[in-house]
């Protein structure tokens, strides 16, 4: 009897609900599986359905045709002399399990369902399945009779069992399996088991892929033994990508390691490995053969089949590797690349239509449909006729065959800029010279002529005509006129996402690519129903820190020299008018915090489930050196208080390629609710409570200035609507609700407006908010001195200082104290004097 074993794992691109499809795909895995000499095939989870079939799975249609395809399988001459693993749905009882099912020469061996469903993050296996309780338990299941007659049995074990072949022990995972705490892998390796596989449907996200190497590598390191993992490749029909990685690891050491991204439908891995050097490395261990022997026995199907060739000494075993990573960049140039592909050739559309504006996120968006037209080119010259089919498709040209990425995206890539007379010649020429490099099809436009007209509809209407505010308009608007330019855009893409092709002789229409990062969607600094509006977003769940270094690898992976402008300009929307035909708008000002800022509360809120509180209790020790309590907190209202006013805006979100974990998608990822009482008076009244305790804790240690002199007591200086309403009878814009400025003595300052229609999101001069930020440093200043002043008599404390004397001014803040203000001298530590008071 030999030693070797040989094994495959095959890495599928199935579609949910493709029968035919994911049928063909498995036939032709099993085919080069037995090519290269398997004895054993390992499919990944769901690959008859495909693994996003959702509500699909409560009809009883899906398991018919699911049971259809696999008689057909075990009709095939391709399934004889090997062990096949596929993962199907299977009802047992009247409750639907989510299964894998064992079979060899049309006898079906076992039926295995999973015990622990995935049902967090992007995953609702509960929703459908039920996960076996019934641990090392078998029971039988009933043939229907289309398989029975195949067959020729009545009955079949499912449950948590192990097949035991005349040569080796094999168990089983599925996918969420090796993450639980308690992984089944224990369990088995006690009981003898030495070959594991596990079929599986894991996503990919950014900085993930570490997390199954090292779950595998920890695992065969204390059990021992050979680990098998299979997983779905692509996009099946939903907002996540499959992201490959087939692997073998043997006693903790990789031997194989499959493609993370690739266009390939089909992919199988096979590796001999010798099945003494799973029992040696078991056998030294005498902690390990000790649990063993008191360990509970799993029931065992046996099988009259090996693994080994009686003759195996020729055969080579493998030698372990190094797995190697992506770095961030690179999973975002292939990633979404790949996603674009899948879901551009299963759409029936004729390519993409990119509303261009010149900035980071447009442009990064058109890198990615250049990158996903490089890998189309390099997998055609490598061969791949499945690619080069879809291309002829997708071109209408059959004799078509692309080598140069840059005339591929001629055919298939339309981008145009949107132009007003808000637009600076320097975005403009950027849009222009990137789509060059890139060789799309390129428009340039100005839409003025639109925004006109609507507002000329508005005017007649009306009586009343709209100014910008540095036209001498209001808060409104200057809000308005900027989501008309905003809408009109999405409105003139689809248009022309339509017609593009039949104005170019070209048959077919053009998928619309939205552009909206994650941190502007968290922050709701976006238009709704403007160009984040589309029909899909491959950078929807990348944060723009990530986009900025995507961007700046494009360019040299790529030799797009356009790029180097568009990093060095500040990020822009481009809605209000200019100043001196320069850029007067940017998106940090607007929102009132940075992008780097952003990405720190996206992830505390979503990965480390923070509410308002606990964000600050975290914040205020993360940014002790940079912030003081206080300023800590006014920041974390801000993003609060901005993340409920604009909630609602991620229910009409574009279907966006999940790649971040603290994604707001409000579709599956991120369930919460869309109408809040923006004032968060509980959890906010919380915080103050907890900074004034911090602020005396300072007090009682030095006496001195606890860091930020130009705030009050106990409440933030910010002010908000009287009602908890956030939608008035107009949409809440990019700009802030809450703008924040840092002055030079660090404070930060918020100025809010007011409106009978509720909160909303008000362009603040810069000037204006200069001016009325000093005003406040020095009123503020002299309170919060004549608070500490009281505070140190009360404690008997000798002050020695230099008297001056400042008459208060009454600002007709509600929430100061008249008693305070109207003294007329103060005692004054001259080490606590800050910079303002030298400006008065």
């Amino acid at each position: 009897m030999g030693r070797k074993v040989t094994i495959a794992t095959c890495c599928l691109n199935q579609w949910a609900m493709d029968f035919q499809g994911n049928l063909e795909r498995i036939l032709k895995s099993i085919e080069i599986a037995k090519s290269q000499g398997a004895r054993y095939r390992l499919g990944p989870e769901l690959e008859i359905s495909g693994y996003n079939c959702e509500d699909h799975f409560h009809e009883s249609d899906t398991c018919l045709h699911a049971l259809q395809v696999l008689a057909v399988m075990l009709k095939s001459t391709v399934t004889q002399d090997i062990i096949c693993e596929v993962g199907m749905p299977v009802m047992h009882k009247n409750v639907l399990y989510n299964c894998k099912v064992v079979f060899l020469n049309k006898k079906i061996l076992l039926i295995r369902p999973k015990m622990y469903l995935a049902n967090d993050g992007n995953y609702r296996e509960m929703r459908w399945f039920r996960g076996w309780a019934k641990t090392r338990t078998l029971e039988d299941y009933y043939l229907p009779r289309m398989i029975s007659e195949i067959t020729e049995q009545r009955t079949v074990p499912i449950g948590d069992g192990v097949i035991s072949t005349l040569d080796t022990c094999i168990g089983m995972e599925i996918c969420e399996e090796l993450w639980v705490s308690r992984s089944p892998h224990v369990d088995m390796s006690l009981d003898g088991v030495e070959i594991f596989t596990n079929g599986s449907g894991s996503h990919h996200e950014l900085r993930k892929a570490y997390q199954k190497v090292d779950l595998i590598k920890s695992a065969m390191e204390k059990c021992g033994g050979i680990y098998v993992f299979s997983n779905l490749r692509g996009c099946d029909g939903e907002r996540m990508y499959f992201d490959g990685g087939c692997m073998v690891n043997v006693n903790g050491k990789m031997v194989v390691q499959g493609k993370q991204f690739s266009l390939n439908d089909v992919e199988v891995y096979t590796a001999a490995i010798d099945l003494e050097d799973v029992r040696s490395f078991r056998g030294h261990f005498a902690s390990r053969s000790f649990q063993a022997t008191t360990a509970k026995p799993y029931p065992r199907v046996q099988v009259d089949f090996s693994l080994s060739l009686e003759d195996d000494i020729a055969l080579p075993t493998l030698e372990p590797i190094e797995w190697t990573y992506h770095t961030v960049e690179e999973e975002i140039a292939l990633g979404p690349a790949c996603w674009l592909w899948d879901y551009l050739r299963r759409s029936g559309q004729g390519g993409f239509f990119l509303p261009l504006s010149g900035g980071i996120d447009s442009s990064a968006t058109a890198c990615i449909v250049s990158s996903m037209c490089h890998l189309v080119c390099d997998a055609i010259r490598e061969g791949n006729t499945d690619v080069l089919r879809d291309v002829r498709k997708l071109t209408g040209d059959n004799n078509y065959i692309p080598t140069d990425p840059k005339d591929l995206a001629g055919r298939i890539f339309t981008s145009c800029y949107m132009g007003t007379v808000n637009s600076s010649e320097q975005t403009r020429t950027a849009a222009k010279m990137l789509a060059e490099n890139i060789g799309s099809y390129h428009l340039g436009i100005t839409i003025d002529t639109a925004v006109s007209a609507v507002v000329g509809i508005f005017t007649m209407v009306t009586g009343k005509t709209p100014k910008f505010k540095v036209n001498g308009g209001g808060a409104r608007e200057n809000l308005a006129l900027q989501n008309i330019q905003a809408r009109l855009r999405m409105v003139l893409s689809y248009l022309f996402a339509q017609l593009t092709l039949w104005s170019r002789g070209m048959s077919g229409g053009l998928l619309v690519l939205g552009s909206a990062n994650v941190d502007e969607s968290l922050r709701g600094y976006l238009t709704k129903y403007d160009c984040s509006s589309a029909d899909i977003n491959p950078i929807g769940g990348v944060s723009k820190t990530d986009l900025r270094k995507f961007v700046a690898y494009a360019k040299d992976k790529f030799n797009l020299p356009a790029l180097e402008r568009i990093l060095a300009a500040p990020p822009t929307a481009e809605l209000e008018p200019l100043t001196a035909g320069q850029i007067a708008q940017t998106d940090e000002v607007d929102m009132g915090m940075t992008y780097k800022e952003l990405s720190v509360y996206g992830r505390l809120r979503k990965m480390s489930k923070c509410g308002p509180y606990s964000m600050f209790c975290k914040l205020v020790h993360q940014w002790k050196d940079s912030a003081s309590p206080r300023q800590v907190a006014q920041k974390v209202k801000h993003f609060f208080r901005s993340y409920a006013i604009n909630r609602h805006k991620m229910t009409v979100m574009t279907p966006s390629y999940h790649a971040e974990s603290y994604s707001p998608d409000d579709n599956r990822f991120d369930l919460r609710q869309f109408l809040y009482n923006v004032k968060w008076p509980w959890q906010f009244q919380y915080i103050d409570e907890q900074v004034k305790k911090l602020e005396d804790i300072e007090k009682s240690k030095d006496g001195s200035c606890p860091g930020n002199m130009n705030t009050k007591d106990g409440k933030d200086t910010e002010t908000s609507s009287g009602g908890g309403g956030i939608h008035g009878n107009r949409d809440v814009s990019r700009t802030a609700d809450s703008n924040m400025k840092t002055q030079n003595t660090g404070v930060v300052v918020s100025m809010e407006t007011v409106s009978s229609e509720g909160i909303h999101e008000d362009n603040v001069d810069v000037g204006e908010r200069k001016q009325a930020s000093r005003k406040r440093s020095l009123d503020e200043g002299v309170t919060w001195m004549s608070d500490h002043l009281k505070s140190l008599k009360r404690r008997r404390l000798s002050i020695i200082g230099v008297k001056r004397s400042h008459s208060s001014r009454d600002k007709g803040d509600d929430d100061q104290n008249e008693d305070d203000i109207t003294e007329h001298s103060k005692w004054w530590k001259p080490w606590t004097w800050k910079s303002q008071l030298a400006d008065e």
